[in-house]
């Protein structure tokens, strides 16, 4: 029953160092930038923890039958994609997934090819791990932001070895569609590139008539190439918890993988592993909960940009993050502007993408309307 959960009753952020609020304490800016949300983590997920902490013994883990099993018949139920349990590869958490991917696809100097705007951690990957990065931009069309598609392919070389797809899309909330999928997957198979998909967000589907569909599902050989990396952590905001997992079908490329990590990559966490498997099994009624009131969220955002003068946006998909251009604004600094309006917000640049910023409306509406508020009044008064 959706009256069951509350998500506009603020907790107080400020008390807690480190995180999200931490960046503006003492000051009256209300924060937007990281993509964490402001909503405590379902109580299913809270009382595993509990009992698990209560025990009082917290040794070492891998992951357990229940988990696996939980988390196959999830990725089933959400996804309509059955997978082997071997294929499972669980990590501390989802950056750490691409870099690897990164590391094991082909050679020092090798590239890798993804699309911007994207998650800052997508673009820094590749030199991390000796490779080069080429990327292209999304366009924007008929307000959705889709694949150029030739010049996708014209930036694909001899030397391109992975593709870096980011689905759900951050930040433009894209949920990449059927036929897109079906391109790049006929794209990758064309160059013989290997597939990473962060699909972190594959929880937030915001539209019924849009359902995530992971690219390794189309079929088996795509799903023979694909490094899919998933995780409960933005779906049930539990991402200090460091809990992920990779999906790799094939069983060379998975011991490539498992290869690479070793002696680097710790194991995931042990109360993210326990959260994970309460959150996958019992926490659907919090998320489906969770998605209605994300929606009025995404409304009010949509509503109150129609207003702001110079600044314009496309619809989220998925997620809870709006990617708001503006370009036409005449600010030279639009999250430094804002910023000093009292909203924090993340700025394009990071993204591969200047002119534009990420307004993350995973909070309280109270605390969305006013930050809403201060930004028109801001743009209104400039």
């Amino acid at each position: 029953m959706m009256h069951a959960f509350d998500f506009d009753t603020p907790i107080d952020r400020r008390s807690m160092p480190g995180e999200k609020w931490g960046r503006y304490a003492g000051t009256d800016v209300l924060p937007m930038w990281v993509a964490d949300r402001d909503f405590a983590a379902p109580a299913p997920v809270i009382e595993a923890l509990h009992a698990r902490v209560s025990h009082g013994v917290l040794g070492y883990t891998d992951a357990w039958p229940s988990l696996v099993e939980t988390v196959v018949s999830a990725i089933a139920r959400d996804h309509d994609w059955t997978v082997d349990p071997d294929w499972l590869v669980w990590l501390p958490g989802i950056v750490t997934g691409f870099n690897l991917a990164c590391r094991i696809a082909g050679h020092e100097g090798d590239e890798v090819f993804t699309t911007t705007p994207v998650y800052p951690p997508f673009l820094t990957a590749p030199a991390n791990n000796g490779r080069h990065l080429v990327s292209r931009p999304l366009v924007e069309e008929n307000g959705r932001w889709v694949w150029n598609r030739e010049s996708t392919e014209a930036a694909m070389s001899a030397r391109t070895r992975l593709l870096m797809l980011c689905n759900p899309h951050n930040p433009t909330g894209r949920v990449f569609d059927r036929d897109e999928l079906s391109w790049l997957a006929g794209l990758a198979e064309k160059h013989d590139l290997i597939i990473c998909s962060d699909e972190i967000h594959c929880g937030l589907a915001l539209d019924v008539d849009h359902p995530h569909i992971p690219i390794a599902a189309l079929d088996e050989s795509v799903a023979a190439r694909t490094i899919t990396l998933m995780a409960p952590s933005k779906t049930w905001n539990i991402p200090g918890l460091y809990c992920a997992f990779a999906v790799i079908p094939d069983p060379q490329l998975r011991q490539r993988y498992r290869h690479a990590m070793r002696g680097l990559i710790p194991q995931a966490n042990l109360l993210g592993m326990v959260a994970a498997e309460a959150a996958y099994r019992d926490g659907t009624p919090w998320r489906l909960a969770l998605l209605a009131y994300l929606r009025n969220s995404r409304l009010r955002v949509i509503d109150a940009v129609a207003d702001m003068p110079g600044v314009r946006m496309s619809a989220p998909e998925a997620t809870y993050l709006a990617w708001l251009d503006c370009r036409e604004s005449g600010l030279t600094d639009p999250a430094r502007f804002f910023e000093e309006a009292g909203v924090g917000l993340s700025d394009g640049k990071a993204f591969g993408m200047p002119g534009f910023v990420r307004l993350n409306f995973g909070c309280p509406h109270a605390t969305l309307d006013e930050a809403l508020i201060r930004m028109k009044r801001a743009l209104t008064a400039a």
